[in-house]
């Protein structure tokens, strides 16, 4: 499957097939967590059942995650659906969805809420999206309003039919916010940050894709969709909303069922797992899951105490939440020779700290993490170079970012999804950097000149050593 170059989340180059006017090919699952709501996955189901995308093309995996009584399924359903159990080990919505996803056969992955009426070319309309291109993750639109009393027969008829809206009552209905926010951006071109909108009421993407990213993480008990998302974009994801798949979502939205109580409940997983909320992380003395930025030092041949200088400088700076990599041959101790003696005095006096790893190779990402800083030893790191260079990539929306150490050695700065997505559409043998340039842009130091080039190889060639 073709892979264009898209940059930052400009999806505009992609021209989706007309609804209705095309040919699919592309078996997908659509996967829903259930937890009770007997009566609404009904209506779910009655309208997965009318959908305008070709039923043999389509399977349905309902995952029911502890309900009492157990959930089952209705005589109006997708022909191709059937009911698991979510199984031991955890619950919630992001547990279920894994669950759903591990016996899932399609190409792609739809994740849809257990309360959904979707309208009659809701899966067509993002699915004509994954048609494209494998990166993507499409997002659909909806808008909440209570459960009215209604069959699933009626359910079925007005999907099929087109005539939703005459069935139920969208007069009093609660618009989502993300769609406002979606309008406001030209549909997420011109955002900076587009995995914040992804929610998981209705988004889909390849299955490949999602398991690349890890998948839900079960850990995450709110806020899953949104941990999820963020893990995508640090693979590289273009986001991609297509407000033509409309829903009703039979229940209000949780602001405002649950007021500051459903925020505050959120909040301590994406702290923990989102470095780019910045806003959420005002503790400067804690130790994050997810570090801010990586920083990669190579040390083959450093001298110990110089080594513990960088480190320290890397630790101790404005910038709060980094975490600092090792390269080194530390595969090869114990052994004999100044170099194996100085790597032992290191290991020794770091091994036991969670911010500093130890590494004969480095991966070729910092994926999670959402920055990266490779540069040498010396000299040690001034207490601001993290956070003003970060602010830099941010505010500019570069990919990489070289600039010059104050003894006027080559150092770089990489966004990890700017990495991610040039290691996704390079062509073999290409140049990540160029492939940047095109996708997220890369500044040079001021005086950039033919020695600049030289310096740049030879650090790309550093870079690539410590790679795998």
């Amino acid at each position: 499957m073709p892979r264009p170059r898209i940059r930052h989340n400009d999806y505009s180059p992609l021209v989706p097939a007309e609804l209705g006017r095309w040919q699919p090919s592309l078996p997908v699952s659509v996967v829903i967590p259930a937890y009770g709501g007997q009566s609404r996955l009904d209506l779910t189901l009655a309208a997965l059942s009318a959908q305008s995308y070709p039923a043999e093309l389509t399977e349905v995996i309902v995952v029911d995650d502890g309900s009492t009584p157990p959930l089952r399924l209705p005589e109006i359903r997708p022909e191709n659906t059937r009911l698991i159990s979510s199984g031991p080990g955890g619950s919630g919505p992001a547990h279920a969805v894994r669950a759903g996803v591990a016996v899932a056969e399609g190409t792609v992955v739809q994740r849809l809420d257990a309360d959904m009426v979707p309208y009659r070319e809701h899966l067509e309309a993002l699915l004509r999206w994954q048609h494209l291109t494998d990166y993507l993750v499409t997002i659909g639109g909806k808008v909440f309003a209570p459960e009215p009393p209604l069959t699933p027969e009626q359910v079925r008829d007005a999907v099929a039919g087109d005539t939703v809206e005459s069935l139920i009552d969208l007069s009093e209905a609660v618009p989502s916010s993300t769609e406002a926010t979606i309008r406001r951006l030209d549909g997420l071109r011109a955002s900076r940050n587009p995995y914040h909108v992804c929610t998981g009421p209705t988004m889909s993407l390849h299955r490949a894709f999602y398991a690349a990213a890890g998948g839900f993480d079960p850990e995450v008990r709110r806020g899953e969709d949104t941990e999820f998302a963020y893990r995508l974009a640090q693979l590289g994801a273009v986001f991609v909303p297509d407000l033509a798949a409309r829903a009703v979502h039979l229940e209000l939205p949780s602001q405002r069922r649950e007021g500051a109580a459903a925020v505050r409940a959120v909040q301590p997983f994406l702290a923990n797992r989102i470095p780019l909320r910045r806003d959420l992380r005002k503790e400067r003395a804690r130790i994050w899951r997810v570090p801010y930025v990586e920083v990669v030092l190579d040390v083959a041949g450093a001298a110990e105490p110089r080594v513990r200088k960088a480190v320290e400088a890397a630790l101790t700076g404005t910038l709060p939440d980094v975490a600092v990599t090792l390269v080194g041959p530390w595969s090869s101790l114990p052994g004999q020779g100044d170099e194996l003696a100085e790597l032992e005095l290191l290991s020794a006096g770091f091994k036991d700290d969670p911010r500093v790893r130890l590494a004969d190779q480095v991966a070729p990402t910092a994926f999670p993490v959402p920055f990266r800083f490779t540069g040498p030893v010396d000299p040690p790191l001034a207490p601001d170079t993290l956070e003003r260079l970060t602010r830099i990539m941010v505010k500019e929306r570069l990919g990489l970012l070289y600039f010059r150490l104050p003894n006027r050695r080559l150092a770089a700065l990489e966004r990890t999804e700017a990495v991610s997505r040039a290691r996704l559409v390079a062509r073999p043998d290409e140049p990540l950097t160029q492939v940047i340039e095109q996708t997220h842009g890369v500044r040079h130091p001021a005086e950039h000149h033919l020695a600049d080039e030289a310096e740049k190889r030879t650090l790309r060639e550093r870079l690539a050593r410590i790679r795998p």
